[in-house]
This record gives C-alpha cells, sequence and structure tokens, in this order.
C-alpha cells in the first residue's frame, strides 16, 4: 500500500489482464459480527484486510471474542454466544460506519440484558456521521444510550452498568431513507434478545435495500431466518439464535469491482477479467454491471468471474436511478467524462452521509479536471469533456477511499495529462493494494511515465537518496549501480572473469554481455534480488563494486542491460539512479540530478558504513581508492561520466539524506503541472 502524501498517477491509454479483488467490506464486517455473537467457532476464508475489518477485530478481541489467524490465511473466530465475557470497553472505530453501527446496536441490547457499558468514539469524520435514527429505535427498546458530543452524532455511552428492561411487545420504528445500515444494525442485533417475535417497521422508503439483502442472506448462513413483508416489515421470529456455519466464504468486493469494470468499459479492447465476485453476486453492487453495459460495454462472466472490453466509444450517456447502487455508482460519475452527451445520477441522497458529502466531493473535484457539473440534494449531473476541456488536477479525496480510486480513472483522458491524488493511502479502507492492482494491468502513453535521474561519482549518496526519493513519491526504483554489481556476482557464479586483463578478449566480452542479458532482478524494500535470491549485501561489497565499475565499460554488458533498465519505466514513476542515467538511458527525463561531494567527504561516509557493518577499513586507501576510480570513470572511453547538460547540480557534502530528499523534490514539484 502507498503510504505517501500524494501519488501522481501518469497518462494511461490502455488496460488488460486479471485483477483479483479484495474481500467484500460490507459482508466482511457483517461475518466477524455474526461469528463474534454465534455460538461455536466459525472459520472465516478470504477476509477483507483493511481499515474497517481492523478496527472491527480490535473490538471483537477487546470485547473477549477469540481471534485467531490460521496458518492457510483463514481467520478461526470463537463467538461468544450471546455472552457478554468483559462488562466494559472503550473501542475506536475509525471510519468504519460498517462497524460503528452494528456495534451499536449489538453492545446496547448486550449491555441492557447484561449490566454492561461501552463508549464507541471514531475519528472526527465519524463523529460527523448521523446515527440518531438508529439510537431513536435502540431507545424504544428501553436501551439506555447517552451522546458524549453533538445529540444525534458518536461519540456514544452504550448502556449503565445494570441491567434494563428492554420492551419488545410493540414494533421498532426505525427510518429508511438516510442509511440502509440502520436496520442492517437492528437486524443482526435483535436476535441476541428474541424471546418473541421482534418486529421492525422501516418508517419512508428503504435505501440501499441490496445491502438489506446481503444481511438478511448473511443471517440464514448464521441460522436465523427473516421474515420479510415487502421492505417495510422485517420479522425475527421467537427463539432465534445463532449458530455458527463452520465455514464462511466471504466474496469479492463487488463495489471494488465497479473500477476495473469501469476500466475495460474505457480502456481495454482485449478484456479486463475480475476475479472473486461473479454474475450472481449476493451484492447488490454487482448491478453496476447493467449500468456500465447501458454506457456501452461488453460484460460476460461466470459465478465467480467477470470478462470486460470496451463496446461503444465514447461511451453512452445515461440517466440513472442509483438507489441500487450507492457506492458503485461514484465510479460512473468520472465514467461520465468519457460520455456522447449529459450523464444523471439520481435518488443518491445517501452518498451526503458517507465518510464525507460525497455529492459535494465528486461535484468539486470533477470541476477540477474541467468538467461542468450540476449537484442537487439527491443528484449529480455530469458533462462530458472533450479532448481540450481537459485540465491537470490534484484530486483531494476527503479520507475517502471511493473518491481515491474513482478520480484514478481520469488518467486515460485524451489529453494526456496525469492526474494527482492526495492522500492514496485512504484506500487502505477497503482495497489496500488497489494502485498497485492498477498499475498491473494498464499500460501508460508511451514516454510519458516520469522518470527522475540521479547520477554522480561513486559513494556520492545515489542509492541513498534515490531509494528515499522513491519512497517518497511511490514510484519504482532502479538502481543502476547494483546493476552492474550484479554482472559481477552473476560472472563469479558463472564462473567468468572480470579482472581488467581479460576482459580484453572478445569472447570473454560476449559472455558477459549474454549473462548480464539474462538476469532476472528485482529491487523491493526487502533488497536486491539476482535469480530468486537476496544479494543485497553481497552487491554491496568491496570486491562488487570494483568490479561493476570493470564490466560497465563493456559496450556489450551496457548493451544488454538497456533494455533491462528501460523495462523499470513503468507507472506510476522511476526513480533511476547510477552512472550514466540522464545523459545515455534516460536522456528525455524530466529531470535529472548529478549528485556531488568531495571525495574527502564520500571516503568518510564510506568508512563510517563499513565500520557500521563491522567492516575493517581505513580512510586514507579509501579515498586514494575512489580518486582512483573518479579519474577511471571521467576518462572512460565509452559514457565517460560527467552530468548531464540540463541536469541539475546538488552538492550534498554539507547535507544529510532527509535535506537532499527535500530538495529533490522541491525541483520536482516545480517540473509537475499541478
Amino acid at each position: 500500500m502507498y503510504d505517501i502524501p500524494f501519488l501522481d498517477v501518469p497518462p494511461l491509454q490502455s488496460a488488460a489482464g486479471t485483477v483479483t479483488l479484495p474481500g467484500s467490506k460490507s459482508i466482511s464486517n457483517r461475518v466477524l459480527l455474526l461469528a463474534a455473537l454465534s455460538e461455536g467457532r466459525t472459520t472465516v476464508h478470504d477476509l477483507l484486510d483493511s481499515d474497517d475489518t481492523r478496527v472491527m477485530l480490535a473490538a471483537l478481541r477487546e470485547l473477549g471474542c477469540g481471534v485467531e489467524p490460521q496458518a492457510d490465511g483463514t481467520l478461526a473466530i470463537t463467538g461468544l454466544g450471546g455472552a457478554l465475557p468483559r462488562q466494559s470497553a472503550n473501542l475506536f472505530l475509525g471510519n468504519a460506519g460498517t462497524a460503528m453501527r452494528p456495534l451499536c446496536a449489538a453492545l446496547s441490547l448486550l449491555a441492557a440484558q447484561h449490566g454492561g457499558q461501552f463508549e464507541l468514539r471514531g475519528v472526527p469524520r465519524m463523529h460527523e456521521r448521523p446515527i440518531g435514527d438508529l439510537v431513536d429505535a435502540l431507545r424504544q427498546l428501553g436501551c439506555p444510550i447517552d451522546y458524549l458530543g453533538n445529540a444525534g452524532f458518536p461519540p456514544l455511552r452504550l448502556g449503565h452498568g445494570q441491567p434494563a428492561t428492554l420492551q419488545l411487545d410493540q414494533p421498532i420504528r426505525v427510518r429508511g431513507d438516510v442509511s440502509s445500515q440502520f436496520l442492517t444494525a437492528l437486524l443482526l442485533a435483535l436476535p441476541l434478545v428474541a424471546t418473541k417475535n421482534v418486529v421492525i417497521d422501516v418508517v419512508g422508503e428503504l435505501i440501499s435495500k441490496p445491502y438489506i439483502d446481503i444481511t438478511l442472506k448473511l443471517l440464514a448462513q448464521f441460522g436465523v431466518a427473516v421474515q420479510r413483508d415487502g421492505w417495510q416489515r422485517f420479522t425475527i421470529p421467537a427463539g432465534s439464535r445463532y449458530r455458527s456455519p463452520g465455514d464462511v466464504f466471504v466474496e469479492g468486493d463487488a463495489s471494488s469491482a465497479s473500477y476495473f469494470i469501469a476500466l475495460g468499459a474505457i480502456a481495454s479492447t482485449s478484456g479486463v477479467t475480475v476475479q472473486g465476485v461473479g454474475l450472481a453476486s449476493i451484492q447488490g453492487d454487482i448491478r453496476f454491471v447493467e449500468a456500465a453495459q447501458a454506457m456501452g460495454a461488453h460484460i460476460t462472466g461466470g459465478p465467480n468471474h467477470l470478462v470486460i472490453q470496451r463496446g461503444a466509444w465514447p461511451l453512452k450517456a445515461i440517466d440513472l436511478d442509483c438507489n441500487h447502487i450507492p457506492d458503485a455508482a461514484m465510479t460512473l460519475a468520472v465514467m461520465a467524462l468519457y460520455a456522447d452527451g449529459t450523464t444523471t445520477l439520481r435518488n443518491i441522497a445517501s452518498w451526503r452521509v458517507k465518510e464525507t458529502d460525497r455529492i459535494a466531493a465528486m461535484a468539486t473535484e470533477l470541476r477540477k479536471l474541467g468538467a461542468t457539473v450540476e449537484e442537487g440534494p439527491d443528484f449529480i449531473r455530469v458533462e462530458p469533456l472533450p479532448a481540450h476541456g481537459w485540465r491537470p488536477a490534484s484530486i483531494h479525496t476527503y479520507d475517502d477511499h471511493r473518491v481515491a480510486m474513482c478520480f484514478s480513472l481520469a488518467a486515460f483522458n485524451p489529453a494526456c495529462l496525469p492526474v494527482r491524488i492526495e492522500d492514496p493511502k485512504c484506500v487502505a479502507k477497503t482495497f489496500p493494494d488497489y494502485f498497485e492492482t492498477l498499475f498491473e494491468v494498464v499500460a501508460p502513453v508511451a514516454h510519458e511515465v516520469p522518470v527522475i535521474c540521479i547520477d554522480g561519482p561513486t559513494a556520492s549518496g545515489k542509492g541513498t537518496l534515490g531509494a528515499a526519493v522513491a519512497q517518497r513519491l511511490g514510484y519504482h526504483l532502479l538502481d543502476s549501480g547494483a546493476l552492474y554489481r550484479l554482472v559481477g556476482l552473476a560472472a563469479d557464479k558463472a564462473g567468468l572473469s572480470t579482472r581488467s586483463e581479460d576482459l580484453a578478449d572478445p569472447t570473454l566480452a560476449r559472455q558477459l554481455g549474454a549473462l548480464a542479458g539474462s538476469m532476472a532482478v528485482r529491487f523491493d524494500g526487502q533488497g536486491i534480488w539476482l535469480d530468486g535470491e537476496n544479494v543485497s549485501d553481497a552487491v554491496r561489497s568491496e570486491a562488487a563494486g570494483m568490479a561493476a565499475s570493470r564490466v560497465s565499460a563493456l559496450p556489450s554488458v551496457r548493451q544488454a542491460l538497456l533494455a533491462l533498465q528501460h523495462g523499470f519505466q513503468r507507472a506510476p514513476g522511476l526513480v533511476a539512479d547510477g552512472r550514466d542515467m540522464g545523459t545515455v538511458i534516460f536522456p528525455a527525463a524530466p529531470m535529472k540530478i548529478f549528485l556531488t561531494a568531495s571525495a574527502a567527504q564520500r571516503a568518510e561516509r564510506r568508512h563510517k558504513q563499513l565500520i557500521s557493518k563491522g567492516i575493517s577499513a581505513k580512510i586514507d586507501s579509501l579515498l586514494a581508492d575512489l580518486e582512483a576510480r573518479d579519474r577511471q570513470d571521467s576518462t572512460r572511453a565509452s559514457a565517460p561520466l560527467k552530468p548531464a547538460e540540463d541536469a541539475l547540480l546538488l552538492d550534498n557534502s554539507a547535507l544529510d539524506v532527509d535535506q537532499s530528499v527535500h530538495q529533490v523534490l522541491v525541483w520536482w514539484q516545480d517540473k509537475r503541472p499541478f
């Protein structure tokens, strides 16, 4: 997951491949709570790992529920069976409505039944999300509940520490036109106290009915068959009791599928395959497929997969009541930018009480892109953008995962402009690896993936600076110096000499070139990998460094590594550090840094580095070696070391790493269009 202030998505042109969805948030947190309330042990398969499920699991542990991760990736939940082993707890639930609302209902009833007292809190935005209608319904039952802040909103205190008599004789009235989570919370909680038939009457039109359908189907899996009279009256039968079904499988998240369905509709002629959810999904958001088809997408599928291709282009404008797909409908607002006319999304008042006011947020951010947008109390109307109308935009995400994911699709704009996503880590709420997954199946516009080159002499700190800049920007990293060192390591394993006196042999030079071209190299947060082996320490040795300096002068090796290095230029961007990055490998890179420091300063840094690793070294010897290598690198016949003509010079003799990174990022910001 990207943990950076912003992520720049480069211009994208096509998509193809297979995506495996994370588990459904809606199903995951419902299943966790049901398993916790049940008798017996439940094994949960394919559970979503996200912010929302983590806060739910933390709360269940606080309440005394057994939570045991298994070696096969499943999670074993030992249920409480309606008991209350811990009589009090202060629970932090982040911005997870799927945890706050159901736990509010379940703990209110358990606190009244057993004499407990609990406090529920969240992030500031959660304290702005209404819960008054649910609290009113629970108070009808006789549950003692106090607001600890503003009336109608969390934080809440549930129970007074003493048992309270519950009133189950009369129907419980709850509004259905603000959030379906209020009804879901009651449906999940009331089987705990159903000593007689318990009736819920919905006041007003019930929105998001498909989410209630999910709840009812999951209740049935755990042994509770709720009787439904239309969408206005629900009856929990007397004697209802939760029993573990043993194993529960969580579907892939249909709301998350919407981004890849849209991706296929916008940009895939060969097809994008989505694994984990199919046309027969129990999730209401699977009906996003119908909306995408109405806009022209070609979609086929089976029980657990979908295949999406572009059909009509431009997409067709639609006028749609989106009450049945409230979360997924946000994706349609961005798809509307690629349509042949004005698109209107109606009956979306629930957007205003989600993680943010989503109608206002979507309208504001769409306008940044250049769109003409009209918003109303329960609708949004979006006009398509012509190629000349697009503007580069930095999208504020409001700590809302769906805003971040929706607007990544704007990178397919015909103006070939990048899109900045602020706070990309907010996708952790439901899809922590969303951007990594997206970049695996998209192809950027040729030559539009940004590259930052960092050149400089030996021991100037190129690798350290490059890795830090790449981490801050969420870019891929290419340590070209390591590539040449890797050739030396691979040659040693293959029994090929890298001694200067032997390299004049044309046969050996060809062999080393072939070896360099066949290496399987990977850089990641754990180190440097060669043919599946972590060689991070070996590649940084002095011997490897000397071998790198010698083999880098061979045209055969340089040519073999050229294509390999170009292959690292992948979305969202690349930081390429090492010799000749800006002059030979990526001469068209938009920013080139030539990092310098005095030989004495570099020798001192290298000395400290070696000593910290327990390697004995003398500064005088290191200084002499660096000076010799500087002369060799600057006078070699093939690509002598020198700054690119348009390189920015950065002397880091008196700078620490953070100061150097800051300077590079300041320069980079000046070159971006945002």
